[in-house]
């Protein structure tokens, strides 16, 4: 086949002939996206806004004339768009300085996907099914508020939302708010509220930090894979990156102690294996050398930290005499490390050698960016296991994907009586609502996000559309205040659209701020006096002061010891997080960064532990915990303990575009539904599992080349 004809045959509307045409879809390059049919012409750069994650990185769109072939009332054909050619990063803006992760690339399919909801559908068939017929917006509006007029208690509406800061939240929150119904609860499986809550005790902030990490000669990573896919990784990258060669004659040092090797890990100088649920533990061994005459420490010398962590007293001695000597030095915290029951005990540990380290004459590297703090509060994803409700509002959220069974999320939401999604996509939960009123994508309507962290500038970030919808689709945002005014009883709204919410907020900011949306995406001011850190917030003690005492809990796992003998930790993909991006064919295409797998699910074991097993790389493993089982492909991995396996997390969804649907397994299904014991949040690693053999390599692991990466070269011991 001509490369043009195959471009042409994978260009928006004819993707699905393009697949049967040039075979299996695993082995093609999905396009999608106006390349050839371009007319010739001058690029214009539009600012935008970075939608695949909450690290609210700033956007650049290239736009040209193309033609675009749609089909309206059931009439093909073509018209002149301004299309969306390519997405880059906003130099600029302070979270990503013109860089852009694999995700944000992937983010222009959202745009010109061929199984977007293009218009409003409403369920024609049984629940579940995923079977819709389209209606129009009038109608679509209109059985809305009659829902919601409906309601004898208006508490009984139940909105969940994927955490934006933003000023969309506030719209949202605002409509709930003013009819009477509970605040939005934030949805999220790979949450931070335990990282939070542990900064708010420590420092002050309920907020997740910013690490200076330009200036750190020497980083201590607990768990967190801050390159990959934690917290804010473009801005994380690039502090990395100045940190390990952007100064000359100086190189930091990276440590990375986790019980499975990470992106992050596989990058660090040393990778230290810690058995789960005791990470903290080392950290506050290393606190005890650093300040050893802390009575709050005094159970954490390096003889018995190592009886409780496997890492060896002399190891934890030298660490501690290496960062003594290579000041300023840095602990970063996430991931699975806060993912089990006592995953708040390791927060405060970390925190608490960060405070060593700042009293013993080391510089704070820990920062929180300002008024990050000005967006209402969500509540939290454990509200789900009490989800009832009369009205569901299910606004870019995928629940039943994400929740363990133990939740009960698809009991619950199968008894709520009327649901209604604003999704742009039919996913495991929208395949459940009773009517869809699609959004637009980020390209085509207002966006706005204000980031947690990535910078000690304040950022509010906002873009107008960069082109004109495609479909007969609206901003959620404007559709709950066009709903507010149909109610029988409407509700006064403070904004009459969308882009006047986000104007409101900029007006709050300073009377230059609006301005600045146009010219670069936003607004970000130096730092003001709310700026707090870990030398400020914590007050940290010299090395002779007390520090508060910590006591370690072993963490608790749910199976048996004997019956279940493995750790389960399963882990954001690099490619789709928590599954939220599974559906775009670039990211499906994208091999792993650790494995080089694509459009696969797979299960990673210590090569001795397979041995042990009989199982082979590719082979067909089952595994079972008290919750259920799974089957999946087998890759041999040595950055693994061989107390424990793992499996990304993105794949195995029921509904979710003709990328995804049915592809590989969840590994979230088989989680038991343990909570982190202080904050209730989900102890997402906190599974046991066993694992056996049942059939030979069944072709479903595909990799990259055909081959396994062979191990990266680092430096890991125990």
């Amino acid at each position: 086949m001509e490369r043009r004809d195959f471009i042409k045959l994978t260009a928006i509307t004819g993707t699905s002939a393009a697949l049967t045409a040039c075979g299996n879809p695993e082995h093609q390059v999905i396009r999608f996206v106006p390349d050839e049919d371009i007319v010739p012409g001058i690029a214009e750069w539009k600012p935008s806004v970075c939608p695949v994650c909450s690290a609210g990185c700033g956007l650049t769109v290239r736009i040209m004339d193309a033609d675009f072939e749609t089909m309206r009332n059931g009439q093909a054909g073509v018209v002149a768009i301004k299309a969306a050619k390519k997405l880059e990063g906003q130099p600029t803006h302070p979270i990503n300085q013109g860089a852009l992760c694999a995700r944000g690339q992937a983010a222009i399919q959202l745009t010109y996907h061929p199984d977007r909801v293009t218009q409003p559908m409403k369920r024609s068939g049984t629940r579940g099914a995923a079977d819709f017929k389209p209606v129009s917006w009038d109608e679509a509006i209109a059985e809305l508020a009659g829902k919601l007029d409906g309601l004898s208690d208006r508490k009984a509406l139940a909105y969940i939302t994927r955490p934006r800061r933003s000023r969309r939240l506030e719209v949202a929150t605002e409509f709930l708010t003013r009819f009477g119904a509970p605040a939005p609860i934030g949805f999220e499986l790979f949450g931070n509220e335990v990282l939070r809550k542990a900064n708010a005790a420590s420092f002050g902030r309920e907020q997740l930090p910013t690490y200076d990490l330009s200036s750190a000669m020497f980083v201590v990573g607990f768990g967190a894979d801050f390159l990959g896919t934690w917290n804010s990784p473009v801005a994380q990258t690039i502090g990395y990156g100045q940190m390990r060669q952007g100064r000359a004659g100086m190189r930091g040092k990276f440590i990375q102690i986790e019980p499975r090797m990470s992106l992050t890990g596989a990058n660090a100088d040393e990778w230290i294996y810690a058995r789960a649920g005791t990470e903290g533990v080392v950290a506050l061994g290393i606190a005890h050398l650093l300040a050893p005459n802390n009575s709050g420490l005094a159970g954490f010398a390096p003889d018995a930290v190592e009886k409780v962590t496997g890492v060896a007293a002399r190891k934890i001695e030298r660490l501690a005499r290496e960062i003594d000597e290579m000041k300023p030095a840095l602990a970063i915290v996430g991931g699975p490390t806060l993912a089990y029951t006592n995953g708040s005990f390791h927060a405060r540990a970390v925190n608490t050698l960060n405070a060593v380290l700042a009293g013993s004459g080391h510089a704070s590297g820990i920062g929180f960016t300002p008024g990050a703090d000005a967006v209402r509060p969500l509540r939290p994803s454990a509200d789900l296991k009490n989800l009832s409700a009369q009205v569901l509002l299910l606004d870019d959220a995928n629940p039943i994907y994400g929740t363990p069974k133990g939740w009960g999320v698809r009991d619950a939401i199968a008894k709520v009586p009327y649901i209604a999604s604003f999704s742009s996509f039919i996913d495991d939960t929208s395949a459940h609502a009773d009517l869809i009123l699609p959004d637009h994508t980020f390209l085509e309507g207002w966006t706005d996000s204000l980031p947690e962290s990535g910078s000690m500038l304040a950022v509010a970030s906002a873009a107008g559309p960069v082109m004109k919808p495609l479909y007969q689709t609206r901003s959620t945002p404007d559709v709950l205040i066009e709903v507010a005014a149909k109610l029988k009883t409407p509700i006064a709204m403070p904004w009459k659209t969308y882009d006047e919410a986000i104007k409101a907020g900029f007006d709050k900011i300073g009377p230059t701020a609006w301005d600045d949306v146009a010219k670069q995406g936003g607004h970000w001011t130096a730092p003001g006096a709310e700026r707090r850190s870990a030398s400020d917030g914590a007050r940290p003690p010299s090395p002779q002061s007390p520090v508060p005492s910590l006591q370690f809990v072993p963490p608790q796992f749910d199976g048996d010891v004997a019956a279940y003998p493995y750790y389960f930790q399963p882990y954001p993909s690099q490619a789709f997080n928590d599954g939220s991006t599974a559906h775009l064919p670039w990211l499906q295409e994208m091999p792993d960064p650790m494995t080089s797998a694509m459009w696969s699910s797979w299960v990673e074991i210590n090569p001795q532990a397979a041995e042990k097993l009989g199982i082979k790389k590719g082979d067909v493993v089952e595994i079972t915990s008290s919750q259920g089982s799974l089957r999946a492909p087998a890759v041999l991995s040595p950055g693994i303990g061989p107390d424990m396996v793992a499996m990304p997390v993105g794949q195995g969804h029921e509904t979710f575009t003709r990328y995804a649907s049915k592809r590989g397994a969840n590994p979230v299904t088989i989680l038991a539904p343990l909570t982190d014991t202080e904050t209730g949040a989900l102890a997402w690693a906190a599974t046991r599992v066993k694992i056996a053999r049942v059939g030979d390599a069944d072709g479903s692991l595909i990799m990259f080349a055909g081959e396994l990466r062979e191990e990266p070269h680092h430096h890991h011991t125990r």
